[in-house]
């Protein structure tokens, strides 16, 4: 076993933390009789060899061992090596990419070149021995079988072979996880080879139709319209719902899958070991657990059906199986994140789902719920009665909080007295919580003096800024200016450590206050020598509001417009003086020169300053037009100045407006990737865009 592995210089080769002479340790590790010892040694290939999916020259040097140690029956845990044999192998590369892999294509001297050479000659490593994997099909260890499907159908050169290998293999697998993964890597090989497509294809069609299990049938329906997205049924909603009905009733025949306590009962001292730990717990107790995937490779393939996909969630959420509801509301989270659609009766029966007695299905809704804001409005009822009950007693980031900010981000004025309870109770309140008071308008003034209490406790020392932002952006929200003392010996007292974040954030609460704050006028004054433009620019707005003068606001801003000044501080500048409006207009003219600048956020800040100055169009809206194509992300700055120009932007700005309407995708939903206002963002583009068709058309604002 492991033949060879001292002959290889692995000093001479590298992994992700530098020389590779620990490998030959790694790799005894994985064969050793000790449980713990090969968790750590997978844990040190992930973590160093094959380190967040890269190919080093150490990897490629695994590949032959790796081989071998997987044709051996005595090795345990064999199928977590063919895990990671697949996904060293499996890269999928584009075409440039796999330009730079082949033979005449690679450049040794070209560093640029060498990560996608070692993806493609892994791949071709692996792709070399990968018969290896053909034995594995009917190993008498079921978590082999469960990952030689996926590692046949990524990186075997022959797929008619393996495709008829995992037919067979098909009629006589008795373990239920592993015939789902031979159709899984029946619909792969679908995808991967046009030359099989129609064969592959037609047999999904025949097992979603005929096969006697439902989850074999639901696999194949969720493979099959992966693969043939127009040979999805009409009536695929009600087929599915059937199907996850009939698997919930079906009568248990063996010991019941996702039990708890299931797991290997190893304690998790290896990043391997915590995640196979949270996985362990999220099936604990669930008898068919992989539905789960099922359905998010259904909904995958379904994309842009979003009314297919509100539907099969609402059954979903319906249905009398906790654990079918807990997956339909991780499942919402990715469809209202990319799509825009009707969400009410969605939201409403999440909602529902927080007076459930099942933790991990409150869990699951709240944090759904906490990221929708004004769409979390039809659940509002919900979350007000779990606060006022008993279900939110837990205080934490899926208990009390987790509802409370819910709640908070819908504007809905029930919230303000839970908000009052965690102001008044020890230790710090979660900062998102202080981040929504500004959504719940007048009803929360009434929090003013407990959040003046607060700041005055905070100390002024090095974690000011931390402590003291979110209670004086709360302050602002409020408009509490009774707290304008505590306020100002923030300002006063901050320390050097983020000084000048403490400054700008203690300006704008400052400003919030208006004419009622003139007792900080000189250190308002002061901060416009300030050498951050972010602190100048919130003492001139501060100062605006505050004296209703911008002799001196205006030449403060209009330096951080000259050249030699960076995009961001002129973009700043510019955002400043848009908010100070024609009283401004004496920087009209470095405003304008903004217009033609090489950073597209400079001119649309520039742009947008320039008509709040001077009411121009005409060298205004082109640019703004411009950007709107150019980055889908300038949209909301864009739409909230063509709200304001209303009937002056109608004749060039109406269609685009009109066409972002009527999308139903979000302009900012990115695959694989989401922020935790995504959602709020596009709901204000969209109406910011309606405020803007009907302003256009009717004028008013």
């Amino acid at each position: 076993m492991l033949t060879g592995i001292e002959e290889v210089d692995w000093a001479s080769l590298g992994h992700a933390y530098g020389p590779a002479d620990d490998v030959p340790a790694l790799l005894r590790g994985l064969v050793s009789a000790d449980s713990g010892e090969r968790e750590a040694a997978l844990d040190g290939m992930y973590g160093a060899v094959h380190h967040q999916g890269d190919v080093y020259d150490s990897t490629l040097a695994c590949i032959p061992f790796l081989l071998e140690l997987v044709a051996d029956p005595a090795v345990q845990d064999r199928g977590c090596l063919v895990e990671l044999l697949t996904s060293i192998g499996g890269i999928e590369l584009d075409d440039e990419d796999a330009d730079l892999g082949g033979v005449g294509g690679f450049d040794p001297g070209d560093p640029e070149s060498l990560p996608a050479a070692n993806f493609a000659m892994a791949s071709a490593a692996i792709a070399a021995g990968a018969d290896v994997f053909l034995g594995l099909v009917d190993d008498p260890d079921a978590e082999v079988r469960l990952a030689a499907p996926v590692a046949l159908a990524s990186l075997h050169p022959d797929p008619a072979r393996v495709l008829t290998l995992l037919r067979e293999r098909l009629e006589r697998e008795p373990d239920t996880e592993v015939r789902l993964a031979l159709v899984a890597a029946v619909g792969r090989i679908g995808l991967r080879h046009s030359s099989l497509a129609a064969e592959t294809v037609d047999r999904l069609d025949l097992l979603a139709r005929t096969a006697l299990e439902p989850g074999l049938r639901l696999a194949a329906l969720a493979q099959l319209a992966r693969c043939a997205p127009g040979r999805i049924p009409d009536d695929v909603v009600r087929r599915v719902t059937e199907l996850l009905e009939e698997i919930r009733t079906a009568p248990r025949t063996g010991p019941e899958e996702g039990a708890a306590g299931s797991g290997s009962g190893r304690m998790p001292v290896t990043l391997v070991g915590q995640v196979r730990e949270l996985l362990e717990e999220h099936v604990a107790g669930r008898r068919t657990p992989w539905t789960e995937e099922l359905l998010r490779t259904l909904h995958g393939a379904l994309d842009d059906r979003v009314d297919d996909r509100i539907a099969l969630v609402l059954a979903q959420l319906r249905s009398p199986d906790p654990g079918q509801r807990t997956d339909a509301v991780w499942l919402c989270g990715g469809l209202v994140r990319l799509w825009r659609g009707r969400y009410e009766e969605v939201v409403r029966l999440v909602g529902a789902q927080l007076a459930d007695p099942d933790a991990r299905l409150r869990e699951a809704a709240t944090s759904f719920l906490e990221r929708l804001f004004e769409l979390a409005g039809p659940a509002a009822d919900a979350l007000a009665g779990a606060l006022a009950g008993g279900a939110a007693r837990s205080g934490g980031r899926f208990g009390r909080d987790g509802m409370l900010l819910a709640l908070a981000r819908t504007g809905d004025a029930r919230a303000v007295p839970a908000l009052a309870r965690v102001l008044e109770a020890p230790g710090e309140a979660r900062r998102e919580l202080l981040y929504a008071v500004d959504g719940l308008g007048p009803a929360a003034a009434g929090l003013a003096p407990l959040l003046r209490l607060r700041l005055a406790g905070v100390e002024l020392d090095e974690d000011l800024y931390d402590r003291a932002s979110p209670l004086l952006h709360a302050l602002a929200a409020v408009r509490g200016v009774e707290a304008l003392p505590e306020v100002l010996r923030v300002l006063r007292g901050a320390p050097e450590h983020r000084r000048a974040w403490v400054r700008e954030s203690a300006a704008r609460t400052l400003g919030a206050f208006g004419p009622a704050a003139r007792e900080a006028v000189p250190e308002l004054r002061g901060l416009l020598r300030a050498e951050q433009v972010a602190v100048v620019a919130a003492a001139a707005r501060a100062l605006w509001s505050v004296e209703g003068d911008a002799g001196a606001a205006v030449p403060a801003l209009e330096r951080w417009l000259r050249p030699g000044a960076s995009s961001t501080d002129r973009c700043v500048a510019a955002q400043a003086l848009g908010a100070i409006g024609p009283a401004a207009a004496g920087a009209a003219p470095a405003l304008a020169a903004g217009l033609g600048a090489r950073d597209l956020w400079e001119r649309v800040r520039c742009a947008v300053a320039l008509w709040r100055v001077t009411g121009e169009t005409g060298r205004t809206l082109p640019v703004l037009l411009a950007a709107w194509e150019e980055n889908r992300h300038a949209r909301v700055a864009v739409a909230e100045c063509l709200a304001e120009m209303g009937p002056a932007a109608a004749a060039s700005a109406r269609l685009p407006v009109l066409t972002e309407l009527t999308r139903r995708r979000r302009h900012n939903a990115r695959e694989g990737a989401s922020g935790s206002h995504d959602v709020h963002h596009d709901e204000k583009l969209l109406t910011l865009c309606r405020a803007a068709l009907a302003r256009m058309e009717h004028g008013g604002f």
